[in-house]
């Protein structure tokens, strides 16, 4: 029990010592913000939907609620947490409970007793992740509208994958090669990705995509007092802030970062 401890806070005090220091993104509040066209509405059906095709065999999050309870009564829950949902987008606020992360450590390669071995992966509130599926939705739906994704991002896009960009980049390659072209290829690899994103870069390149206020307020709120703690065999550590980097695995966040990037491949 003392090892499971020690081990949870070695791993722990690691994941926190990779963000950066400063989280807090002071967005500038326009007067358009708080227009009644601008509020973003949520159905009952919607929530309906999300519920019912909950992945079962996901882990719970901090509060122990588990994904086939809220999908088995679906008929009893849609409606309060369609409730809930709404006012939070509406209101900004978000529920402290959907702010903390039950960090599980998956090992990746190399020595078991360096922790920079090891990927941090954030268990959260289920309500809260299905709360994230309407907030992506709303993305989604933006970023096509105002075409803010070009056609040679494949990460995180619907409809397109590692094989669509390997294709794609093989295409190309090739037609050059075939044109006696020179070349220049690029690889880049962001160590820290997920962990070290700057919220307010990413929440200023939203605004500049056009995304309404009331979302960016809201994603401000998800992401401000964001706290984690490792768990191993049950044992878990102390709480830790964080302060920087979005919720890996989680698909609104994914969205985000899509919507700023772009690739490369120049002749």
């Amino acid at each position: 029990m003392k090892e499971d401890t020690e081990q949870a806070e070695l791993l722990n005090a690691f994941f926190a010592s990779v963000l950066t220091a400063k989280a807090g993104p002071q967005l500038e509040v326009r007067e358009e913000a708080w227009r009644k066209d601008d509020l973003p509405l949520v159905e009952e059906d919607q929530v309906r939907d999300h519920l019912s095709k909950l992945n079962t065999f996901k882990f719970m999050g901090p509060k122990g609620i588990h994904p086939q309870v809220l999908r088995k009564l679906v008929d009893v829950t849609a409606e309060p947490l369609y409730i809930i949902f709404g006012r939070s987008w509406r209101t900004r606020e978000v529920c402290k409970d959907w702010r903390k992360a039950k960090v599980t450590s998956v090992f990746k390669k190399g020595k078991k007793e360096d922790p920079g071995n090891y990927r941090p992966v954030s268990l959260t509130s289920i309500p809260g992740k299905v709360t994230e599926h309407l907030i992506l939705d709303t993305i989604i739906k933006h970023v096509e509208k105002k075409k803010v994704i070009r056609s040679s991002q494949h990460g995180f896009t619907k409809g397109k994958s590692c094989l669509t960009s390997l294709i794609a980049f093989y295409d190309g390659m090739t037609g050059w090669v075939d044109e006696e072209r020179p070349v220049d290829v690029v690889y880049l690899d962001c160590s820290k990705a997920f962990d070290t994103v700057s919220h307010n870069i990413l929440l200023g390149k939203l605004r500049k995509c056009g995304l309404n206020e009331c979302t960016l307020r809201w994603i401000e709120n998800r992401l401000n007092g964001r706290t984690q703690r490792v768990v191993i065999s049950g044992t878990e550590s102390s709480w830790r802030p964080v302060t920087s980097g979005v919720p890996r695995g989680q698909y609104w966040a994914q969205s985000c970062l899509t919507s700023s990037s772009t690739t490369w491949m120049t002749s």
